[in-house]
C-alpha cells in the first residue's frame, strides 16, 4: 500500500512537472508568435520609412534599392533571432550553430555570395546608375535599370519586359552605358549609285544634318565618302546629338534624305540578280 501512495505521489509530480514546462514553453511560444507579428510589422513600417527617407534625401537611385534591401531583410532577421530567444534558446548557441553550418552554406551559396559582392562592387564603382540604358556584352541584354538589389539588377526593355541579371555577370564581363554621356555621336551610311552626283549627295546630307533642330551645331558634322562598294557608292554622315533624341533624330535624318534624293533624282541602289537563260545549242 505504501509502495502504491509512493508511486502515486511520483506520477502526480513528473504529471505537474510537465504540466509546468508545457505551460511555460506554451507561454514562451504565445510571446514569440506576438514578437514575430508584431515585428514583422516594425519591420514593413520601417522599410516604408525608409523608402520615404531616401526619396527625399539626395542618394542616388542604386544606392537606395541596394539599402533598400539591406534594411527589408536585416530587420526580419533581428525580429526571427528576438522570437527565437524568446522560446529559451541561448543566441550564442544558435550564433554558434550558424558558424559551424557558415562553410557550407557558403558553398552552397557561393553565387549568391559572389552576386551580393559584385552588387556592392557596382555601388561602388558606379559603372551606370538607376534610369540610365545599358547593354550587357555578353548575352546582349539591353534595357534601362530600374533596381539594383543585393543578388541581382532589373533592367526593362523597350518592349516594357523586365530583365533580371546576376550581379556576377554584369562585373564580370564587358558592359556598355549607353546614355552615360549626354551627347551621342550619330553614324549614318547612304549608298547611292556611281552615276550619281557625290557632291549633291554629300550636300544634302550635310544641308539636312545642319538645318535639323536638335542636332548640336558646337561639333562639326562630317560627311565623307566611306567606301565604294560593288554595287553602290557609300556616303556616311557623322553628328553629335543629344542622347535622350539619338534614335527619333536618326529615324527624322533617315527620312528626310530620302525624299530630297528623290526629288534631286539620286537613286538608292539595291541588290539584283540578272538571270540570263541559255537554249540548249546556243
Amino acid at each position: 500500500m505504501e509502495n502504491y501512495k509512493i508511486s502515486e505521489k511520483f506520477i502526480e509530480k513528473v504529471l505537474d512537472n510537465a504540466f509546468s514546462t508545457v505551460s511555460d514553453f506554451g507561454i514562451k511560444l504565445i510571446w514569440a508568435l506576438i514578437i514575430l507579428s508584431v515585428g514583422f510589422k516594425i519591420s514593413k513600417y520601417l522599410v516604408k520609412w525608409t523608402k520615404k527617407f531616401l526619396e527625399r534625401s539626395s542618394i542616388d537611385d542604386s544606392v537606395a534599392s541596394f539599402m533598400m534591401s539591406i534594411v527589408r531583410i536585416g530587420s526580419k532577421v533581428i525580429v526571427i533571432m528576438m522570437a527565437v530567444t524568446t522560446l529559451g534558446i541561448e543566441t550564442s548557441s544558435i550564433l554558434a550553430v550558424l558558424a559551424s553550418a557558415g562553410v557550407a552554406v557558403g558553398l552552397a551559396l557561393q553565387g549568391s555570395l559572389s552576386n551580393i559582392c559584385s552588387g556592392l562592387l557596382i555601388l561602388l564603382v558606379r559603372p551606370f546608375k538607376v534610369g540610365d540604358v545599358i547593354k550587357e556584352d555578353t548575352h546582349g541584354n539591353e534595357g534601362t535599370v530600374v533596381a539594383v538589389d543585393l543578388i541581382y539588377t532589373r533592367i526593362k526593355t523597350v518592349d516594357n519586359k523586365v530583365i533580371v541579371i546576376p550581379n556576377s555577370v554584369i562585373t564580370s564581363s564587358s558592359l556598355t552605358n549607353v546614355t552615360g554621356q549626354s551627347e551621342r555621336r550619330l553614324e549614318i551610311r547612304f549608298g547611292i549609285g556611281y552615276q550619281d552626283d557625290i557632291k549633291l549627295a554629300k550636300a544634302i546630307i550635310e544641308r539636312i544634318a545642319a538645318e535639323h533642330a536638335k542636332t548640336i551645331d558646337q561639333n562639326p558634322i562630317q560627311v565623307y565618302v566611306d567606301e565604294l562598294a560593288d554595287s553602290c557608292i557609300y556616303i556616311g554622315m557623322r553628328v553629335w546629338v543629344p542622347t535622350d533624341d539619338y534614335y527619333p533624330i536618326r529615324w527624322d535624318i533617315l527620312e528626310r534624305v530620302k525624299i530630297e534624293f528623290d526629288k534631286a533624282g539620286i537613286n538608292i541602289p539595291y541588290n539584283q540578280l540578272d538571270v540570263h537563260l541559255v537554249k540548249d545549242g546556243e
